[in-house]
């Protein structure tokens, strides 16, 4: 009567079919469970548990011989691995780094870094072809590319040529460039304040935007024209 979960020889067809819609459903709640973040961007951790949760659900439903609690049991297993490391890397931004790349800056101040992009290993043609996919194919209108963490390239344009141009309207207006993050997480993150100021420049940062002191604050980022952008820690931002 359990053959499909037991697995059995020359399981009947609708052995297979019982097994197929059990394992739909029990990776729409694992991914459920998991939350958005493995469906919205593929990164490497990702990745792997796409890969590992695929073979390991994937071979009971073409043998029919193999018990269907082993696979169910594993992949509940890795699941659950998945879903603590990422909680941990939320929790502990230093450990997030091992298994997050950093985002790496490929075009600076309008000028392709060639180390850059060797290090990533994206040939020059790959290069310009994810530039007319950001509709950016006028490089001098690029001021900086950067190869973010799920492997696609975002693109920032000079201010000049941003939509509704100030260059059609005659103005200057100076490169906002690249945003470093100031704050994370009420964490200081010295190593990008010390390229803007010091800690009194950004303590007065804080209190100017309205904070007591930085572990008020979810993310502040600053861009290369100065402009502040902040975003205040709270667990009741909507009413």
């Amino acid at each position: 009567m359990f053959d499909f979960w037991q697995g059995a020889e020359g399981l009947p067809v609708y052995g297979h079919m019982i097994r197929a819609m059990i394992v739909y459903f029990y990776i729409f709640i694992i991914v459920k469970v998991l939350g958005q973040r493995s469906m919205s961007s593929i990164d490497a951790l990702d990745f792997i548990f796409g890969v590992v949760i695929g073979d390991i659900l994937g071979e009971p439903l073409t043998d029919g011989e193999l018990p269907l609690a082993g696979p169910v049991g594993a992949a509940a297993m890795i699941a659950g691995l998945h879903l603590s490391l990422s909680i941990f890397a939320l929790k502990a931004p230093r450990f997030r780094r091992v298994i997050e790349d950093e985002p790496i800056v490929l075009m600076k101040n309008g000028k392709i870094l060639h180390k850059e992009l060797r290090k990533a290993k994206i040939t020059l043609e790959a290069f310009l072809m994810d530039l007319r996919l950001n509709n950016a194919s006028d490089l001098t209108e690029v001021d900086y590319a950067i190869l973010e963490m799920n492997g696609s390239i975002s693109v920032i344009k000079k201010s000049n040529f941003e939509s509704v141009t100030p260059n059609d309207m005659q103005m200057n207006v100076a490169n906002k460039g690249y945003s470093s993050v100031l704050i994370e997480d009420g964490r200081i993150i010295d190593a990008n304040v010390q390229k803007f100021g010091t800690l009194d420049w950004l303590r007065d940062q804080v209190h100017k935007h309205g904070f007591a002191n930085p572990k008020e604050i979810f993310l502040m980022t600053v861009d290369e024209s100065g402009q502040i952008y902040t975003s205040p820690k709270s667990n009741n931002t909507e009413s």
